[in-house]
């Protein structure tokens, strides 16, 4: 077999309900089998994963290693992929027929460009639709002015591990991931690529994000642990990208740009979990209002000005409570009648719950 042109890259961990239909979503695509090559890079998996990964060699690559988290997976496999491109998949998700033959084309048309994203369609563990997010266009986006790494960093979701596709060259120069980025380390290769290379983000709904008891978008929604395990991975992130995006040649003005979203997120969480000053959370409040919304009506700005008085009323964690009451009693209903904001990003549906 000559040298594959796309390596799919899956990353796994306790999937043994999930990892076949993520193989196969792969092994169906609607793109030569010569020209592509599969690797899972198992961190560690104690549950049937193993087994059923094996049941497809030759036409899979299994890559077992020591349980260490999400960026040692990356750093793990990455090295060992032989393509031109490197596609990845969560081993909880599963690709659409034409995910493939869609994005690489992309690839071959614009040689200068550094990474193509796209949108998700977000299903229960039963795969019954939720939702459907995507871009409210195809964009290319670079960091060449603070506008346009603003808009990067509006459209920075879609390129999600699941979500996102990499020339090998771009990450060889990214690597290595900080392992300190238990989950979220697909953060830092996006965040970095655009340092060296345009990116693309596509319209198209490409994959399913399975939503699940077990995966980090329940944990951050439901359970502490998990969100101290994701505000310990975004600290590290936040620690090292500054230095890597410089490396890469970022002036500081994108850096700052850029970086401001995940500063603000691990700031929320910072007061969320372990609490603060009222005033840090009247800033952060602040600030994410003024990040979030491009358009505000009336009603909305009279509401948000008697929640940033909340924050000043009360202590962090309690206006966070008071936060979470409110998205789950029904109140948000309200904004029917006092008017609905316009996001700032450019993005058409919204992540169940939000």
């Amino acid at each position: 077999m000559g040298k594959p042109y796309a390596s799919v890259l899956i990353d796994t961990y306790n999937h043994e309900k999930f990892i076949e239909q993520a193989i196969v979503s792969v092994l169906e695509q609607d793109f030569p089998a010569s020209e592509r090559e599969i690797l899972v890079v198992d961190d560690g998996s104690t549950d049937r994963t193993p087994e059923i990964v094996r049941k497809f060699a030759p036409q899979v690559r299994y890559l077992p290693k020591k349980n260490g988290g999400q960026a040692s997976a990356f750093n793990a496999g990455i090295p060992e992929c032989q393509g031109d491109v490197v596609s990845f998949l969560d081993g909880d998700d599963w690709w659409v027929k034409e995910k493939l033959e869609t994005i690489l084309p992309v690839f071959r048309a614009n040689p200068d460009i550094g990474a193509v994203g796209h949108g998700c369609l977000m299903v229960d563990a039963e795969g019954v639709l939720q939702s459907t997010i995507v871009p409210d266009k195809t964009y290319r986006l670079s960091l060449k002015s603070v506008a346009e790494a603003r808009l990067f960093t509006q459209l920075r979701p879609f390129f999600g591990t699941s979500k996102v596709a990499y020339r090998k060259s771009i990450l060889d120069r990214v690597l290595p991931v900080p392992e300190g980025a238990i989950i979220e380390a697909d953060e830092f290769l996006f965040t970095a690529a655009p340092c060296l290379a345009d990116v693309i983000a596509l319209e198209q709904p490409l994959f399913y994000y399975r939503l699940h008891a077990g995966n980090q978008f329940m944990m951050q929604a439901m359970d502490e642990r998990g969100q101290r395990r994701k505000f310990n991975s975004l600290k590290c992130l936040l620690e090292h990208l500054p230095p890597k995006m410089r490396s890469l040649g970022a002036p500081e003005w994108i850096v700052e740009t850029v970086l401001e979203p995940l500063s603000l997120e691990v700031e929320m969480m910072r007061l969320q979990l372990d609490g603060g000053s009222r005033r840090d959370m009247w800033r952060a409040e602040r600030a994410a209002y003024r990040l979030d919304y491009k358009s505000r009506p009336l009603g909305y700005r009279i509401f948000k000005q008697f929640s940033l008085l909340m924050a000043l009323a009360v202590p962090p964690r309690r206006f966070f409570q008071l936060k979470r009451w409110y998205a789950t009693s029904g109140m948000r209903s309200l904004r029917k009648y006092i008017g609905e904001p316009a996001g700032a990003a450019p993005i058409v549906g919204e992540m169940p719950g939000k």
